[in-house]
């Protein structure tokens, strides 16, 4: 039987920029959910990559294929050009090298994805005006026991891409199921990308 599986705002955005049947490795799958989505909206072929015991039961029992791994120590076990597309859903984050982890993804896939929840939204704004770390859906950890170490902005992150030559395709920013297109740094919670390198 399958586990419980989750789905997100930003696998539907994700699920839009692959084509059908496209190779896709998931970095930081957790329990494969995102795969799978794409797997039933895209027929996609691919593996995730996961570095806890529960994530990897969880992928086998939903049928996902899994390598573990820990995404800190790089992509070293793939081969240059082995995927169409490397997603990094929700685990921006959460890595602690995350420029070379961009670069190992565009080594690794032909294009990138990533999504990640935005630090420049404005309740997270006010809670730190406010004198205390933001607790929300997108950011749901107490400072404590948090496993984000990298939280950012889209702002941020587009600098990080302009400065080590990574192309913005398309960029999708949401609260909750709603896209936002007006003043997206700030009335956004969360953003999603795709990128590839610059030409």
């Amino acid at each position: 039987m399958n586990a419980m599986l989750v789905t997100r705002p930003d696998f539907a955005a994700i699920a839009e920029w692959i084509p059908q049947g496209a190779s896709v490795l998931d970095l930081g799958c957790g329990d494969g959910s995102l795969l799978q989505y794409l797997k039933t909206e895209r027929a996609v072929r691919g593996y995730g990559v996961e570095i806890s015991d529960a994530g990897i039961v969880a992928c086998i029992q939903n049928g996902v294929n899994v390598i573990q791994n820990d995404l800190d120590s790089g992509l070293s076990d793939f081969e240059s050009n082995s995927f169409d597309y490397v997603i990094l859903s929700q685990t921006l984050q959460a890595t602690r090298h995350t420029e070379p982890l961009i670069q190992e993804m565009l080594r690794v896939g032909r294009q990138g994805i990533v999504s990640f929840p935005n630090f420049g939204y404005w309740r997270a704004r006010l809670d730190v005006l406010l004198g205390r770390m933001p607790v929300s859906k997108d950011l749901p950890y107490q400072w404590y026991d948090t496993p984000n170490v990298h939280l950012c902005t889209l702002d941020d992150f587009e600098t990080l891409c302009r400065e080590h030559r990574v192309q913005i395709q398309e960029r999708r920013v949401m609260t909750g199921d709603d896209e936002v297109h007006v003043l997206p740094n700030l009335l956004g919670s969360m953003a999603v990308y795709r990128f590839q390198r610059e030409a």
